[in-house]
């Protein structure tokens, strides 16, 4: 009896092998690395690699906050085109207090409250003239989109960060834009990684 199980084992690992040897040559076994035959019952499980390499996934930074996002900029699409004053508008007329970082005739930057970088400030135009989001612009807001831009270098050289920043600018809701002043976000002191958002 005892003879007759060891033939069967034998005969079982054997038939083990040359399954794996059979599985390792088709097509679904391809990605099997090579099988060490010396000793069939000896097998770990890096022999074997029968799953498709893992693909890296993007996780949002916190789903909650992301849907906050979300629920925040489809509220404030509601009343996008109005031209009620906003919160930057209160910033700009001194109503409510901001760390301001940069300043002329024209622009305004201050630290975002929220900030998602080491160095978050947000760079927008002192007068709206119906620049809501960018893709409200036209020819006419040429000057003040490149004044923008420029504040936005301007922002990163005393911020420090001239050798790598970035800027952001969210137009709609779809870009979870939540307030209708254009603005661009001036983002730095980290590694930044792509692709964004």
């Amino acid at each position: 009896m005892a003879a007759r199980m060891a033939a069967s084992a034998t005969g079982l690992s054997q038939l083990l092998a040359s399954n794996l040897k059979s599985l390792a040559s088709n097509s679904f076994g391809r990605n099997c690395s090579s099988l060490r035959s010396a000793s069939p019952f000896v097998l770990k499980a890096s022999d074997f690699n029968l799953l498709p390499p893992l693909q890296p996934r993007r996780l949002p930074f916190s789903t909650s906050a992301a849907n906050n996002e979300e629920a925040a900029a489809k509220a404030a699409a509601f009343n996008f085109d109005s031209e009620a004053p906003t919160i930057f508008d209160k910033i700009i007329n001194k109503e409510i207090p901001s760390s301001i970082v940069y300043e002329d005739e024209k622009v305004l930057a201050f630290r975002d409250i929220n900030p998602q970088a080491p160095v978050h400030v947000l760079v927008i135009p002192k007068f709206r003239d119906g620049l809501t989001q960018l893709g409200k612009a036209d020819g006419r807001h040429g000057e003040i989109l490149g004044q923008l831009l420029y504040a936005a270098k301007i922002v990163a050289e005393k911020e420090g960060i001239l050798d790598g920043f970035r800027v952001v600018i969210n137009s709609g809701p779809s870009a979870c834009q939540s307030v209708y002043h254009l603005h661009l976000h001036v983002l730095g002191g980290r590694q930044m990684n792509w692709p964004p958002g």
